[in-house]
């Protein structure tokens, strides 16, 4: 992530936090704040894993899906995980942050996320959303 100028530069998938489920949730948080993590975490780590086909198919190889969690892995190291070192943001602001990017993803690809949550937060309309589900 350094090499792409995304500060902090935190490898995301190993550094997943074993303390965050202690201080997230009802009363800490939003009540979203732990499946909205898990979601972004497995759409990431799914864009990840298909940066090493392209190496060997290439882009055009890969599936509309596939291309969609693409751009998804590159918009959340670009404006989910890339801050800065001096810039803050309050967790609503991260959590929408999130959701926007999650509004990429068709409906039926958000199986870690409770339906009311999706009712709540998902943005159908958004310019985000490409892929239907």
């Amino acid at each position: 992530l350094h090499s792409k100028g995304v500060a902090p530069p935190i490898n995301v998938l190993p550094s997943l936090s074993r303390l965050m489920s202690e201080g997230i949730g009802e009363g800490l948080t939003r009540n979203d704040h732990s499946n909205v993590s898990d979601q972004l975490y497995a759409g990431y780590a799914e864009g990840r894993d298909l940066r090493a086909l392209v190496n060997i198919v290439g882009r055009e190889a890969l599936s509309e899906r596939d291309n969609t969690y693409l751009d998804f892995a590159d918009r959340f190291e670009r404006e989910f995980i890339q801050q800065g070192y001096e810039t803050g943001r309050t967790i609503v602001e991260t959590l929408s942050a999130g959701w926007d990017l999650l509004s990429m993803l068709p409906k039926t690809e958000l199986n870690r996320i409770d339906e009311s949550y999706i009712e709540k937060y998902y943005e159908e309309n958004s310019e985000s959303s490409k892929v239907e589900g």
